[in-house]
C-alpha cells in the first residue's frame, strides 16, 4: 500500500514550530545568562529603591518628631536647650526641615532678645533664591516687622506694598505698617485704600479688622458703607460707632500716629 503524501500545510507548520525551537534553544545557550543577570540587577535596583524610600521615610520621620521637640522647647522659654536640635534640622537635605529650621532659630534668638541676630537670620532666607517663595515671603515680612522702627516710611512700602492689596493673602499681616508708613510719606489716599481692603477682606481677622476701620474712620472714610459687617466690628472693637469719628486710641504700633496724622 503506498503511504499518502504528506500535507504540505501541516510539514510547514512542523518545519516552522522546529524552526523557532531551535531559535529559542539557541538564544538561551548564547544569551541566557546575560538575562538573568539582567534581572538580578532589575530586581536589586529595584530592592534598593523600595530600601532608599524607606530609609528617606524614616529619617523625616526623625527630623519631624525633631521639629515638634525644637516648637515645645520654645513654648517652654528654653531656647537655649532647642539650640543643637535647630542646628540639626537647619543642615538637612530636606528644605521644609531645613528653611523651618531657619525659622525657628529666628524666634530662639528672639525669645533670647538677640534681635539683630534675628534680622539677619530672616534676612538670610528672604535673601535666599533657593527658598520657597512662602518662606521668602514670610521672612521679609517678619524681618520688617521687627526693625520697623529703624526703616524710613519709603522703606517700609517698598518691601511690602506688593503684599498689601486685594486679595494677597498677606493684606492683614502688612496693611497696617504700609498703611502708616504711607500716611508718614503724606499719602493718605493710598492708605485709606489699602485699609478699606483690609475692611472688605473676609480672611482678615476681626481684631485686625476693626483697627484698619478706625485707621479709615480717621482718614475720611464712611467705614460702614464698606461691608454689612462693619458696624458689627465697630462695636465688637469699642471703636466709635459713627462714621468718620477717630479712633479712641492706638492697638498697634503706628496707629496713633497714622491718627494725629490723619487728623492734620
Amino acid at each position: 500500500m503506498a503511504v499518502k503524501p504528506r500535507d504540505d500545510d501541516a510539514f510547514l507548520r512542523e518545519v516552522d514550530e522546529e524552526l523557532r525551537k531551535e531559535q529559542v534553544s539557541s538564544f538561551f545557550t548564547r544569551y541566557g545568562w546575560w538575562v538573568i543577570g539582567a534581572a538580578v540587577l532589575l530586581l536589586a535596583a529595584v530592592g534598593g529603591a523600595i530600601w532608599w524610600n524607606q530609609r528617606q521615610d524614616a529619617k523625616a520621620g526623625e527630623q519631624s518628631e525633631k521639629l515638634v521637640q525644637v516648637i515645645e522647647q520654645l513654648e517652654a522659654n528654653n531656647a537655649r536647650g532647642a539650640s543643637a536640635t535647630i542646628d540639626e534640622l537647619a543642615a538637612s537635605d530636606r528644605a521644609a526641615y531645613r528653611y523651618s529650621a531657619l525659622f525657628l532659630r529666628a524666634n530662639a534668638q528672639i525669645q533670647t532678645n538677640a534681635i539683630p541676630a534675628a534680622i539677619a537670620t530672616l534676612g538670610s532666607i528672604a535673601a535666599d533664591e533657593n527658598a520657597p517663595q512662602p518662606y521668602r515671603d514670610a521672612a521679609l515680612i517678619r524681618q520688617t516687622q521687627l526693625e520697623y522702627d529703624q526703616l524710613q516710611p519709603a522703606q517700609v512700602v517698598q518691601r511690602l506694598q506688593g503684599y498689601a492689596q486685594a486679595g494677597n493673602p498677606w493684606l492683614g499681616t502688612t496693611g497696617e505698617m504700609v498703611a502708616v508708613a504711607l500716611i508718614r510719606q503724606q499719602r493718605a489716599p493710598q492708605a485709606a485704600q489699602i485699609l478699606s481692603a483690609m475692611a472688605r477682606d473676609p480672611t482678615v481677622p476681626e481684631s485686625i479688622k476693626s483697627r484698619a476701620i478706625q485707621m479709615a474712620s480717621a482718614l475720611g472714610v464712611d467705614a460702614v458703607q464698606l461691608d454689612p459687617s462693619i458696624e458689627q466690628a465697630i462695636q465688637a472693637g469699642g471703636g466709635a460707632g459713627t462714621p468718620g469719628a477717630a479712633p479712641q486710641g492706638a492697638a498697634t504700633q503706628g496707629n496713633d500716629v497714622a491718627a494725629r496724622d490723619a487728623s492734620q
